[in-house]
Order: structure tokens, then sequence, then C-alpha cells
């Protein structure tokens, strides 16, 4: 915040999340899913003026252990979609075999193993671009990152110290990341608490028509959240 004659001056902020670090951070195993993040950034920011707020993700693939995770995550896009000033920004998966350690390889057995491995490649690099890219053509007066990925760093430092423009961060996970929290201008944790207040409501129509939070999301939050 901006105090001026003892007036509070409301910063046009631009909020950068990090889907996969927020997914896995904070929302993962939870029935908090069905996260509204228009609802999330009012609640973390209330001081704040959310103008814009880029999602950055990439589209998952079926696993044989669950073919349907692609159909839930592109309703979860669709219910993204009816947040006005939300943009969905791509990355992408890249897949290979490759050896791995075994982390206890028994006597006489092989000590690596074949693996599918899968890596999310490019929504860190997207963020940054987009981040530096804004604060450059000084399109917002205060930015927020949702992440904890340490990677982040430079790209934070250099809006903070080049531009002179404050950067918070958000980090979805519960260990602090100590890089992260040295140069941000502001640092929050998300408290699951929060996420129950920040959910979608269960039905929500755009211009498809009317749609529903994927069944095996719904699920009854704990009574402590």
């Amino acid at each position: 915040m901006l105090f001026s004659s003892g007036k509070i001056s409301v910063k046009k902020t631009y909020v950068y999340v990090d889907a996969f670090n927020l997914y896995f951070g904070a929302v993962r195993g939870t029935p908090y899913k069905w996260l509204d993040l228009h609802a999330l950034c009012k609640r973390l920011l209330p001081k704040n003026d959310v103008v814009c707020i880029k999602y950055f993700t990439a589209k998952v693939q079926p696993r044989p252990g669950d073919p349907g995770q692609p159909t839930r995550q592109e309703t979860y896009l669709r219910a993204l979609r009816t947040i006005p000033n939300l943009e969905i920004h791509y990355g992408h998966f890249l897949s290979n075999t490759t050896l791995m350690p075994l982390a206890d390889p028994q006597p006489g057995q092989p000590a690596t193993v074949k693996v599918i491995k899968t890596e999310e490649k490019g929504s860190d690099v997207n963020l940054a671009c987009q981040l530096l890219h804004d604060a450059y053509k000084d399109r917002f007066e205060c930015a927020v990152v949702i992440s904890g990925d340490s990677d982040l760093k430079m790209p934070i430092e250099m809006v903070i110290n080049e531009f002179q423009k404050p950067v918070g961060v958000v980090n979805p996970h519960k260990n602090p990341s100590r890089q992260l929290q040295k140069i941000a201008t502001f640092y929050k944790q998300i408290r699951q608490s929060v996420l129950l207040k920040c959910q979608f409501p269960d039905q929500l129509i755009d211009d498809k028509g009317t749609f529903s939070c994927p069944e095996r999301w719904k699920a009854t939050p704990p009574k402590s959240a």
C-alpha cells in the first residue's frame, strides 16, 4: 500500500499464479481443488486493486490410473474463464523414458529401474517473462506472485530493483521459501481456512451453458478447516 497525506492509495495490482506450484503446495489431497482465484486474491489482498490475474499451467495427459484427469482440468479451466480479468497461459509437458537409481537396491538385483519421467516445461519461464514485460510496460503498480519456486527469485528481484515496483510473494507450501522470503516486498502463505472460503459454487454458467464441479472433487471439508 501507498500512504499519501494520511490517505490510503490503492495499488493497481497484477497477480501471477504458478498453477502447478499452487496445486502441489496447497490443494492436492484436499477438498479445495474447485478454487476461485478471484475470491482468493480478494481475501489475500483486500487492500489491493487486482485488475489482472495471469494463470500459468500446462495441459495434463491421461494416466493409466487416472484417465479422467484431463477432463477435470478442462472443467476447472472453464471455471477460471468465468473470471473476467483472468488470463490463462500454457506451457507443455515432456515425457521420456529414463533410468533412475533405486533408493534401496537389493543384493544381486539391478541398481536402476526404467521409469517414464514427465516434466512440466515453460510455466516458470512464461511467468517470469510476463512479469518483466508487464513491469517494463508499466502495467501495474504492484505485482504478486503465487508460487514457492525459488527459480523466480531473479525476475522478482529485477522488478523490485530495476523498475522500483513492489512484488509480493504468496507461498502455497507449508514450508517457507527462504530465498523468496528474503527478497519479496511482502510475503504470505496460504492457509487451508482461506481455501475453504474461496471455492466456486458447485454449478457455474458460461456462454456454453451450465457446468458443475467434478464429482471426484466434491468432498466434505474437514471440520477443523
